[in-house]
């Protein structure tokens, strides 16, 4: 009887602490990952700073997680409207909205004081701007308000560029604003791809994703737009780096293009889609792209610049 009494307090207290976990979105801030290491070896070419790398993405997952708990706090309602996040921890009462409300508030002073700490004041408040532009500007007036939401909430997710930036130099220059660009132009491709596939979750949320209030035709010849402008973002950053960012970002860069082209060709045929492939294949691009810019930065070879 004890036994099973100990198994199920040990359960429960997994349970909870999964729950927690969930709230601040785990698979959502890979994106952190793949966008802070790359800009802070690039703000350092040629140099390693393990400490600092280590300390920055620790206050950024802070951070990151803040805002996507507090995101779920402000969302419960719709998060129990749709299939895709009905398992979501608040909308299945799994934590409360006010330990949910605490714990996002306290991650968010964790993160503002590793990041103050370990790098510089300008970081951390890059974080804290991060989380209030996110749940206060996206989350709680832009998303269920206008079709743009993802264009413009967007920038939240661009700000690891200026976050990594920052704690290795101290201040913000073109280059992560060349990045920042880049993820801005790219989220909105890879957020309506996801959103076609799931526009019948947004339509019964009342949010005005571009899927649930224009045809395919429309939304994929946006994603073209898009697709575009990154692609052209990312060939800016080229004066900054090597030949090996070059290759990369020339031939990720046609390979994603040529692939959004596809599906808005298919769409105007009238063809079945299947919009999520290229929801993966944009995180394969922007992981191929920073990738290539972080072998760039630690290889350290002669800039393209040099050569003219």
């Amino acid at each position: 009887m004890t036994t099973t009494s100990g198994d199920s307090l040990l359960s429960r207290s997994k349970a909870t602490v999964l729950a927690y976990v969930a709230l601040t979105k785990p698979r959502v801030i890979e994106l952190l990952l793949v966008a802070t290491i790359p800009v802070m070896l690039q703000a350092d070419r040629g140099r390693v700073d393990i400490a600092l790398i280590a300390a920055t993405l620790l206050g950024g997952w802070l951070g990151a997680g803040s805002a996507n708990t507090l995101n779920m706090v402000a969302d419960a309602d719709i998060d129990q409207k749709m299939k895709r996040t009905a398992r979501r921890p608040l909308a299945r009462h799994a934590v409360s909205t006010r330990s949910a409300l605490i714990f996002g508030i306290l991650l968010w002073i964790g993160s503002f004081a590793v990041l103050w700490t370990a790098a510089n004041l300008l970081s951390a408040l890059l974080v804290t701007a991060t989380i209030a532009f996110y749940v206060g500007v996206y989350t709680m007036i832009l998303k269920r308000r206008t079709w743009q939401n993802v264009v413009w909430g967007g920038a939240a997710g661009c700000m690891p560029t200026l976050v990594g930036w920052a704690a290795v130099t101290g201040t913000i220059g073109w280059q992560p604003i060349v990045l920042f660009l880049v993820i801005f132009f790219w989220t909105p491709p890879h957020t309506w791809a996801l959103a076609m596939r799931y526009k019948e979750d947004y339509r019964a949320a009342g949010v005005p994703m571009l899927p649930v209030i224009a045809t395919e035709e429309r939304v994929t010849r946006q994603m073209v737009y898009y697709t575009w402008a990154t692609v052209i973002s990312s060939l800016v950053l080229i004066a900054g780096t090597s030949w090996i960012y070059a290759a990369v970002a020339v031939a990720s860069g046609g390979w994603f293009a040529s692939r959004v082209q596809k599906l808005y060709k298919e769409t105007r045929a009238g063809a079945e889609v299947a919009p999520l492939k290229i929801f993966l294949q944009s995180n394969e691009y922007l992981a191929i792209l920073f990738c290539g810019l972080a072998i760039d930065a630690v290889v350290n070879l002669p800039l393209v610049t040099s050569y003219f």
